[in-house]
C-alpha cells in the first residue's frame, strides 16, 4: 500500500510541479492569472476501518486561477487597456464569445477592434448622429473624414472701456482708419462647406451727452455680410444702464439711406443681448480672382448665426473679450483615439473636434473561479461560473479602464520560486517513501 501512498505523492508533487512551473513561464504575459494547485488526502472507502484509518495518499482536488489584481503598466498605444477591478473584456471569433483580462487591442483593415488573435472587441456602436446603440456589437472606428459644421451660434462677452472717448474720425467708420473706432476684435466662423471666415466687429463710442451708448459695426472677411460686393457694415446701436450692463433693449439695428436699405443689419429678435442673423443675412465670400481687391459669393450655402453677447459689460477697465466660442469647424481627418475611463472611445481629428466613436463593454461572473481557460489568455463562460453580468466600465461591480496601459501578470516570481523548492522537496520525500517500502519488501523476501 506504501507504494501506491508514495506514488500518489510524487504524482501530486509532479502536478504542483507543472502549475508553478506555467505560472513562472507567464510572468511576463499581460493580463495572466496565476494558478494553485490544491490537494485533498484519500481514505479507503470500506466498512471496518475502525476509527483510527490510514491514509490512502493524495489526490489533486483542483487548480483554482488566483483573479487578483496585476499591476497596470503604462504604453503609448490609446487601444491597450487594462482594468482596474473586476471584469473581463468581452471578445467575439465570428460569434464565438470569450473574455479576457489581456486588452492588447489594435484594429484592423476594416476598423473593426480587434486583440492580436483577431477577436473583435464587444461594446455599443453609434448611429450617424453620435448617439450610443445601446445593444452589443463589434466595436469598430469610423476612419472617414469629419463633415464640416457651419457656424451657427457664436457666444462671447466682453467688455468696453467707460473711460473712452469718442475718437476724432468717428463720423465716417472705416476700419482701414483705427481713428474712427475704439476697439475691435475678430472671430473665426465657418460656412457649411468647412470654409474659414473672420468676423470682425468694430466699437464705437458715442458722443456726449449718450455716455452708456455705443456703435457696433460688423463685416465678414471685410465686406457686408448679406452682399460681398459692399463694404458697408451691418451697425447696431450698443446701449448700456448707467451699472454698466445691457439695457433693455442692448441692441438695436441703425437704418442706412434707403438707397442703401438692402445692406441694413437685420432687425434685433430674440433675447435681450443676442442678434439673430438669418439663413438670407450671410452670404459665404471668397476672393474674387477676375478683381482682385474684390470679394465674391463662394457658393457655400447661406446660414443663420446667433450671436449671444449677454454678460458683457461697460466698466472702466480695458477692452477686452471675456470669453469666445463659436461652434462651428471645418472638415477634419481622423488625428487619434481617447478612451476614457467609463469606456466612451473618442475619435479627435485635425479640426480640434472630437466624436464618439462607441464605448466598451465589460462582463463579471458570480463565480469567477468557474470559467474555462481556453487558452491565448482567455476565458470562456460554463455551468459553474454563471450567466455574464455585462455592463460598461465604472457601473455596478465592474472595474474602470485605463487607455495606453496593460495589466501585468499577477505573478509574483519570489512566491513561486519558493513554491518551485517545495513541490521539489516533496517529490523527493515521496520518492523516499517508495524507495524505504522497497527496502521493507526486500527484507521480508529475505526472510527464511
Amino acid at each position: 500500500m506504501s507504494f501506491n501512498i508514495g506514488l500518489s505523492g510524487m504524482r501530486a508533487a509532479s502536478k504542483d510541479l507543472n502549475v508553478t512551473g506555467n505560472n513562472i513561464a507567464n510572468a511576463g504575459t499581460a493580463g495572466f492569472k496565476q494558478s494553485r494547485a490544491e490537494f485533498a488526502d484519500v481514505y479507503a472507502a470500506s466498512m471496518g476501518v475502525g476509527k483510527n484509518p490510514v491514509g490512502s495518499g493524495v489526490l489533486l482536488a483542483n487548480v483554482s486561477q488566483q483573479f487578483s489584481q496585476g499591476n497596470i503598466n503604462y504604453t503609448q498605444n490609446a487601444l491597450d487597456l487594462a482594468i482596474n477591478g473586476n471584469g473581463f473584456f468581452i471578445t467575439s471569433n465570428n460569434g464565438e464569445i470569450s473574455y479576457t483580462r489581456a486588452g492588447y487591442f489594435g484594429t484592423d483593415r476594416e476598423g473593426y477592434v480587434v486583440n492580436n488573435f483577431g477577436n473583435r472587441l464587444q461594446g455599443y456602436s453609434v448611429d450617424a448622429a453620435g448617439n450610443l446603440i445601446r445593444v452589443q456589437s463589434d466595436l469598430r472606428i469610423q476612419s472617414g473624414q469629419q463633415e464640416p459644421r457651419a457656424t451657427s451660434s457664436v457666444v462671447q462677452t466682453y467688455n468696453l472701456n467707460s473711460t473712452e472717448t469718442r475718437p476724432a474720425n468717428a463720423a465716417v467708420f472705416d476700419p482701414e482708419d483705427p481713428l474712427s473706432y475704439n476697439s475691435s476684435t475678430s472671430t473665426n466662423i465657418y460656412d457649411a462647406q468647412g470654409n474659414p471666415h473672420v468676423m470682425t466687429q468694430y466699437f464705437v463710442k458715442s458722443a456726449p451727452p449718450a455716455t452708456n451708448a455705443w456703435t457696433m459695426h460688423v463685416l465678414i472677411d471685410g465686406v457686408n455680410p448679406r452682399d460681398p460686393a459692399s463694404t458697408q457694415p451691418f451697425s447696431y446701436n450698443v446701449n448700456f444702464n448707467p451699472a454698466g450692463q445691457f439695457a433693455n433693449p442692448a441692441f438695436t439695428a441703425i437704418s442706412s439711406t434707403p438707397a442703401n436699405a438692402a445692406l441694413d443689419a437685420p432687425a434685433v429678435t430674440g433675447e435681450n443681448g443676442t442678434i439673430s442673423f438669418g439663413a438670407a443675412d450671410w452670404t459665404p465670400a471668397e476672393p474674387n480672382p477676375a478683381v482682385p481687391g474684390t470679394m465674391v459669393a463662394n457658393g457655400a450655402e447661406n446660414s443663420a448665426i446667433v450671436f449671444d453677447m449677454r454678460g458683457s459689460s461697460q466698466y472702466a477697465s480695458s477692452f477686452g473679450v471675456n470669453s469666445l466660442s463659436q461652434d462651428g469647424y471645418t472638415t477634419g481627418l481622423l488625428a487619434g483615439l481617447e478612451i476614457d475611463d467609463s469606456g466612451m472611445v473618442f475619435a479627435r481629428y485635425t479640426n480640434g473636434q472630437s466624436k464618439v466613436q462607441g464605448q466598451v463593454l465589460l462582463a463579471n461572473f458570480a463565480n469567477v473561479q468557474g470559467l474555462t481557460p481556453s487558452g491565448k489568455t482567455a476565458w470562456t463562460q460554463s455551468f459553474a461560473s454563471g450567466e455574464p453580468v455585462i455592463g460598461t466600465p465604472r457601473s455596478s461591480t465592474l472595474g474602470a479602464l485605463q487607455s495606453g496601459a496593460l495589466e501585468d501578470s499577477n505573478v509574483e516570481l519570489s512566491d513561486q520560486l519558493v513554491n518551485l523548492i517545495v513541490a521539489q522537496r516533496n517529490y523527493q520525500a515521496n520518492a523516499k517513501t517508495i524507495e524505504t517500502e522497497s527496502a521493507v519488501t526486500q527484507t521480508l523476501i529475505n526472510l527464511r
